[in-house]
């Protein structure tokens, strides 16, 4: 659906040249909910800009449904453009219109009939759930109903991607999590396919199906979410999961353990999917002659299924706890012994 070869977008300064996109390469298939995740400068912005031409790529190409964007004409490019919605974090709504004319303005841009417009502004409303407010003004909504009729003015010309610009970063967790409940269910009934970017892990572990983590304007680590929380491989990665998961740094974790118990083994678990729900704990004590001590733990969920990792201690005889562990590696749950623990 979406391919990107090579991207790159240097900014020219007084001072000094920017590379903001740094040779970047992705593939996105159609009907995806892909996440992209970086702190502040890391390029991504500038990348979903780019998706749509809003900024002028210095090198490299953008491949939407089969049509180069980054060889287009003016004239093409707008006809293109129709086919890609975009959603801002500061929802870009035009404050003299009513939600409906909100709506409909791109559709007023494409020269769609009155009656046509009509009727299509009236599904969106009802679509993003704003029944009834189609006659507010941008100052009588809250930040989460503003940022629905963004999207359903996104929606408007049946897009086939939609491109979201930290569409949640003004809101409070509530209204976010509705807000992505919402682009969730809009990417079930129309196929259609996602790109977001974001600073919050939360939003990726929550909706999304692939994740590409930016730094310094590169691509540093990409994959399924499950698989990114699963092992993440970067430090800037990691820093990213221990935001869902809220697992203190495990130099910290570790030293805070080996201060209050000095015996047994301190072991790592991981739980993925199905493994979530194993009474592990309980068949470990039922198996062998070890005492088990949770000692911190969290499970969470994600698009391919959930996630857990938990810290537990294991004490008694060294022999047993080596068979109590090698029968926890022979299932689906990962274990990792802290070697200093």
């Amino acid at each position: 659906m979406i391919t990107i070869k090579g991207l790159s977008k240097i900014f020219h300064t007084k001072d000094q040249d920017v590379r903001a996109v740094d040779d970047l390469s992705l593939e996105i298939n159609k009907g995806e909910i892909y996440g992209v995740i970086g702190y502040s400068g890391a390029g991504k912005s500038t990348f979903i800009r780019l998706l749509n031409r809003l900024e002028d790529p210095t090198e490299g190409s953008i491949w939407v449904d089969d049509q180069n964007l980054t060889s287009m004409n003016k004239g093409k490019l707008r006809l293109a453009r129709q086919e890609i919605g975009m959603i801002f974090q500061h929802f870009n709504l035009l404050w003299s219109r009513t939600v409906h004319d909100n709506i409909a303005f791109p559709l007023e841009i494409a020269g769609v009939p009155r009656a046509e417009r009509q009727k299509r502004v009236n599904d969106l409303i009802e679509l993003v759930g704003l029944k009834g407010r189609g006659g507010s003004y941008p100052s009588q909504l809250s930040g989460g109903q503003k940022q629905r009729v963004g999207i359903a003015r996104a929606l408007a010309n049946n897009p086939k991607v939609l491109l979201c610009d930290e569409a949640t970063s003004a809101l409070d967790p509530e209204t976010t999590d509705s807000i992505l409940d919402l682009l969730v269910d809009i990417n079930e009934k129309l196929g259609l396919t996602i790109v977001l970017i974001t600073h919050e892990m939360h939003v990726i572990r929550k909706i999304c199906h692939q994740v590409a983590v930016m730094e310094q304007g590169k691509i540093v680590e990409q994959g399924e979410v499950l698989d990114v929380f699963l092992h993440p491989q970067r430090q800037v990665t990691k820093k990213f999961v221990d935001q869902v998961m809220g697992d203190p740094e495990k130099e910290t974790s570790m030293q805070v353990i080996k201060n209050n118990y000095e015996a047994g083994e301190i072991i790592r678990l991981h739980f993925v999917g199905e493994s979530t729900n194993q009474a592990l704990i309980s068949e470990i004590s039922r198996k062998f002659t070890v005492d088990v001590n949770i000692l911190h733990g969290k499970i969470t969920q994600t698009q391919k299924g959930a996630y857990g990792t938990m810290y537990v201690q294991f004490e008694g005889e060294q022999d047993e706890i080596n068979r109590a562990i090698h029968y926890i590696q022979s299932t689906s749950v990962e274990v990792e012994v802290d070697p200093d623990a």
